[in-house]
């Protein structure tokens, strides 16, 4: 099989339910043998995932790709396969002891999320469509807002809800789990009111939907970097830890880290030295666009008799609009994000002045310098000789110290979304992202790839573009404050996708997330751009 055989034999799988645990070289020339399993999620591609048309409406009026992108109203379908990952996460990987315990100090309780998810939906369904909060109302008091307080100063912090000091004030699991149940209804009962043409499907309607199931998307993954920080064998034996995910098998690792390795060294062959021009690629100067047009203040010009206009649209996030043109210079970048390998080498040489990752753990003495490195994953942590040729989780600010180090810099937003748009693959070409696997991978863009393209190894990454608005942005008034509250000189824009994204976030290049400089515990890896002189 070629890479794009590959890519589409691993879409197949996950079309059938299935999902490749290891492939391995075949007798016959490029064939392969898959060990599969049948998992109890599977994420299917963006094109395997039809966009909601109501059930009343003729054929002529289904939803197309058209001029502004790929329409993306969610099914009842899709949230079903999201609910079966976010119970996963919630309801089997965190123990029981461990509901109100705090993973991050940086974050809630774990328990606090499990009830944020449906109370969010909840209000934005009365928003959207009007209707009184779901009993208990108070939730709404409790679970509306989670916190992202300042690292270096964690007294200041956006608005937020304000959540009980004492564990025995809390709402039981029992009782948030009859209420999800019963806002799960209430969004049942919306499809089924669209569905019989009882209520009208308008653009604030469809994009309700999309933000609130990308909304609960975006917390699989943020929930999980917080619970792979209690993963097991991270902590004493006194301490709950986090589950693995149930019905995966656990990865082979010997055998993923032969095959890791060898992919490489073969890139590394190509550039036995670290100035190798094999290395980097050189890019632009371009002009590329970023966003796509989708203001939200548009949204009541469509009362959802101009059908077609709700159904063949593409709705995102507020910092996503509007299109824009940005110019692009010339610069080198390197084909694959900062390693851990290469940063456990920069860490050592420079032990005591640069921060340990916190997707590391440490083992031994750091006075001695005689300390074993340890890479955090959701089944229990890996030795170095493992996971060295994954991207490095960790700070921005450590990888910038990393890249003046080499001689480089964090690239901007243009410079690496032209890289991406470019070389990286996704989740259809076959990346590490949806849950492909619940680990990052060795990289495979590079010289040895054909056209170079290949995946990031299932990171999000860094860039040096501060978080702030831009001409022609208008902030939604479903979820209030999404982006400004974020424009305080301390959030980067970070682009991609990490392997627990779900494809309608990994799949749309205009997404853009964000975090904190300084904040350790995303799944942001990095790469290093260098300028040119000309």
């Amino acid at each position: 099989t070629t890479p794009a055989n590959h890519a589409q034999l691993l879409n197949a799988f996950g079309f059938a339910g299935l999902r490749s645990v290891v492939a391995f070289s075949s007798c016959e020339p490029k064939a392969y043998t898959y060990i599969l399993e049948r998992p109890p999620v599977v994420f299917p591609t963006m094109a395997h995932t039809p966009s909601y048309r109501p059930a009343y409406l003729s054929k002529s009026c289904s939803s197309k790709a058209n001029a502004d992108g790929i329409p993306n109203i969610p099914t009842l379908s899709e949230w079903n396969i999201l609910w079966a990952a976010w119970d996963l996460v919630t309801l089997r990987m965190i123990p029981s002891e461990m509901l109100l315990q705090k993973p991050i100090d940086l974050r809630h309780k774990c328990l606090f999320y499990i009830g944020h998810i449906p109370t969010f939906l909840d209000m934005l369904l009365s928003k959207a469509v009007g209707g009184a909060p779901t009993e208990p109302k108070n939730f709404w008091d409790i679970f509306e807002r989670g916190i992202d307080p300042h690292v270096d100063d964690p007294d200041h912090c956006h608005n937020h809800s304000v959540v009980p000091e004492a564990d025995s004030d809390w709402p039981s699991l029992t009782t948030i789990i009859q209420y999800r149940d019963r806002v799960r209804s209430r969004l049942e009962n919306l499809y089924a009111e669209l569905d019989s043409g009882k209520r009208v499907l308008s653009r604030r309607i469809a994009r309700m939907l999309c933000m609130c199931i990308e909304h609960e998307g975006w917390h699989v993954e943020t929930l999980l970097y917080m619970l792979i920080q209690r993963s097991p064998g991270a902590l004493p034996s006194n301490l709950p830890t986090t589950l693995p995910p149930p019905g995966f098998v656990s990865p082979p690792w010997d055998i993923l880290a032969a095959q890791w390795d060898s992919t490489w060294e073969s890139f590394s062959a190509l550039s036995s030295d670290s100035d190798s021009e094999a290395r980097t690629i050189m890019l632009g100067p371009a002009e590329i666009i970023l966003g796509h047009d989708d203001s939200e203040a548009d949204d009541s010009h469509f009362d959802g008799h101009n059908i077609d206009e709700v159904l063949n649209h593409e709705y995102g996030w507020d910092n996503e609009s509007p299109a824009r043109a940005i110019k692009v210079g010339r610069f080198k970048v390197e084909w694959r994000p900062v390693s851990n390998g290469e940063f456990a080498q920069y860490w050592r040489r420079n032990q005591g002045k640069v921060p340990a990752p916190k997707s590391w753990i440490l083992h031994g003495d750091e006075a001695t310098g005689e300390i074993e490195i340890e890479v955090r994953t959701i089944y229990g942590p890996v030795p170095l000789r493992i996971a060295h040729t994954w991207p490095v989780l960790t700070a921005y600010d450590d990888l910038e110290a990393y890249a003046k180090s080499k001689g480089g810099r964090m690239p901007t937003e243009g410079e690496l979304r032209l890289f991406l748009d470019t070389y990286e693959v996704g989740y259809e070409g076959g990346g590490d992202s949806g849950f492909r696997n619940w680990h990052p991978v060795c990289p495979t863009t590079g010289p040895n790839s054909p056209s170079g393209k290949g995946t990031n190894g299932g990171v999000w990454e860094w860039t040096s573009t501060p978080l702030q608005g831009h001409e022609g942005f208008v902030g939604t008034n479903l979820f209030t404050g999404y982006s400004e509250d974020f424009w305080d000189g301390k959030h980067q824009v970070v682009l991609g996708a990490s392997y627990a994204t779900i494809p309608r976030l990994s799949s749309r290049k205009t997404v853009r997330n964000f975090w904190q400089h300084n904040y350790p515990y995303a799944w942001v890896g990095g790469r290093v751009v260098y300028d040119m002189e000309y």
